[in-house]
């Protein structure tokens, strides 16, 4: 029996909320002329189930191809800059390795960042895979990322085991939708998540999946 572990990346591995919080308001200000937001305001926008993010940061009811741009080529250096593993994480990690269980990372966040910020904190050699949104055609929740981590190992329904961490509703959706187990961060940008299992800090995740 093979044991899948695969892990959303940003409030779940690591805290990255200060560097896109300077970067998001890099843009409003430079732009926009916009004041500076908070960061519980930008990640709770992130999280937040519905939302429009052109809208709620910049005031745009579509994102700008210049917005963009100017965000992502802030963010490449700036996403490294204040970047940092949770407590515990790096443990779980090497505990997971241990036990040769298989391990990937799907996020929301462009590939290139996500690869980027895990390389820079070294993280990355944990991980088979690292899938972006834009290595995709559908992010979460839609199960497709998590379907790729899957057919990568060669998964087998009813004989081996799979769970997708992550701190976000979408994150057990994506779960729900690629017909396996969820277990909620409860360390990480969202509220807590009902009728999943909730892991109040990373080492409890080693006890839920056991």
């Amino acid at each position: 029996m093979q044991k899948i572990v695969i892990f959303d990346m940003d409030g779940t591995l690591i805290d990255s909320g200060n560097d896109i919080t300077h970067s998001v308001n890099y843009v409003r200000q430079e732009r926009y002329a916009l004041s500076p937001m908070s960061v519980q305001a930008v990640v709770d926008a992130i999280n937040a189930p519905s939302r429009n993010l052109a809208e709620i940061f910049y005031g745009t009811v579509l994102y700008e191809p210049e917005a963009k741009e100017l965000f992502e080529s802030h963010y490449y250096d700036q996403c490294i800059k204040n970047v940092s593993a949770y407590n515990g994480i790096i443990e779980v990690l090497e505990t997971l390795r241990g036990a040769n269980a298989r391990m990937g990372v799907a996020t929301n966040a462009p590939g290139m960042f996500a690869r980027r910020m895990l390389s820079h904190l070294g993280l990355e050699g944990y991980f088979e895979l690292i899938v972006g949104a834009d290595d995709v055609e559908q992010p979460k929740p839609h199960p497709q990322m998590i379907r790729r981590h899957l057919d990568h190992c060669g998964y087998r329904p009813g004989t081996d085991r799979a769970w997708m961490i992550g701190d976000n509703a979408k994150d057990m959706e994506a779960a729900c939708n690629a017909g396996i187990e969820a277990v909620f961060a409860a360390w990480g940008f969202a509220a807590i998540a009902d009728a999943h299992p909730i892991a109040r800090e990373p080492s409890e995740i080693l006890r839920l999946i056991g």
